[in-house]
Formats: C-alpha cells, structure tokens, sequence
C-alpha cells in the first residue's frame, strides 16, 4: 500500500490544487486544462473533493463494520464518478443523480463481492463486519477461504443489497441520451451478471472469483443494443 502518511500527504497537496483552481489560482498544468471543463460544462467543486476524500480514506481505512461505513466510501468513491459524467452529458438534476448514484454504487459493490479475495491479499475487507456477524461468519472464514453456510448467508445479503441498487438506478437508462444510456446498461446489466456468478456458485467467493465469460459479454451486448434500438423492448 505505500506509506500511508505520504499518501495523505500528497492528497492534500491536490486538494489545494482543487481548491485553488476553484477560486481562479491555478497553476499546475493539470488544473489549468481541467479549468476550462468545469466552467463549460457548470461541474461544482464537490464530486472532485469526494474523490480525493476517498482516496485518503484508502490510506487509513481497511475494515467497514455496518452498511452505513461502506455505503459513505461508495458516496466518495463511486457515486462522484457518476456525477461527473452526467455534468459532462448536460445533465444537472437531483433525480438523475439519485438514479446514478444508486447505479454507481452497485457497481462497486458488484466489484468488491467478485474481489473478496483479490482484496483481502490487498489486506482489505469491504464485507461490512456486523453483516459477516449476524450470520455467524468472521474474517478468519476470509483468512482460511473458508466458505461456509455462515459465510454464503452473509455474501446472500450482500449480493441482494447490490441487486436492489441496481434495479433501483435502472430507470436513469431511460432519461438519457442513446449512447450514454447503453453505456449505462451494459455496466449494470454486467453487474447484475456478476451478481447472477455469485448465487450461481453458491456465494463462494473464496475459492474461485466470479468472471464473466465472452458468450457472456456478447449476449449483454446484444439485449442492450436490441433495447436501445427497440425501446420497448424487455
């Protein structure tokens, strides 16, 4: 991981960079270029300053004890992402960005259940603990790959959580233009796919990662370019 205190240490060095831009000082050349974005396209300050937030919290953090934790590292992480692109589509509204922000947080979560294990050699754990908890299951069961009841009860409810965000966000396919919609779709239809992995292989995550195949990739494709030219279609 580095050395965590140089990491942060850095990370505010940008922050001032972000803020400094904002106020019309910038001088490194990455600010300079991004400058002229912001201002045509209206981008506010914050989804910048929650990225870097969550970049420092990648320095310190490495455990997540309820959703709540996890959902607020997905607000910083994932969600800004999301917003970002939308600002650059000429989208600014509340409803766009709530459907997005649903979607975006699938997607990480999608990423960190197929992950478990490249995680945990990262010396991570994104499984909130009071979840592996409540179903009798534990760090250690990651420790030892060990994917029991307990531990496939506790991927269970973690893959559900992802699944509902996903149906949540879905509708934003439908209040964009074509080519970001299709976009969006196969990002959460291939999110949903690894979630679909995930029950298939009865939540073990430890012993073999979940990964979408190529017959895979090209049946998402396919559904969503039908859709996108069919709109009605399911």
């Amino acid at each position: 991981m580095g050395d965590p205190a140089e990491g942060v240490r850095l990370l505010a060095w940008w922050r001032e960079g972000l803020q400094g831009m904002y106020a019309g000082k910038a001088t490194h050349p990455v600010f300079v270029a991004l400058r002229g974005t912001v201002e045509r396209y209206s981008i506010p300050q914050q989804p910048f300053g929650d990225l870097i937030r969550a970049f420092e919290q990648d320095q310190t953090v490495t455990r997540y004890h309820n959703w709540d934790e996890l959902f607020g590292y997905c607000r910083n992480s994932a969600n800004p992402v999301g917003r970002l692109v939308l600002y650059l589509c000429g989208y600014a509204d509340a409803e766009r960005q709530r459907l997005s922000d649903a979607t975006c947080t699938a997607l990480q979560l999608a990423n960190f259940w197929q992950d478990v294990m490249v995680d945990w050699e990262k010396g991570r754990v994104y499984l909130p603990l009071d979840v592996l908890a409540r179903h009798g299951s534990s760090v250690e069961d990651i420790a030892n790959r060990h994917a029991g009841s307990a531990f496939a009860d506790a991927m269970r409810e973690a893959v559900d959580r992802a699944r509902t965000l996903f149906l949540e966000g879905l509708p934003l396919v439908r209040m964009v233009d074509r080519r970001l919609a299709v976009d969006i779709e196969l990002f959460s239809r291939g999110g949903v796919r690894i979630l679909d992995k995930i029950e298939a292989q009865n939540y073990d995550v430890l012993r073999r990662r979940p990964a979408i195949s190529k017959t895979d990739r090209v049946w998402i494709l396919l559904g969503t370019l039908a859709r996108a030219a069919f709109p009605r279609a399911a």
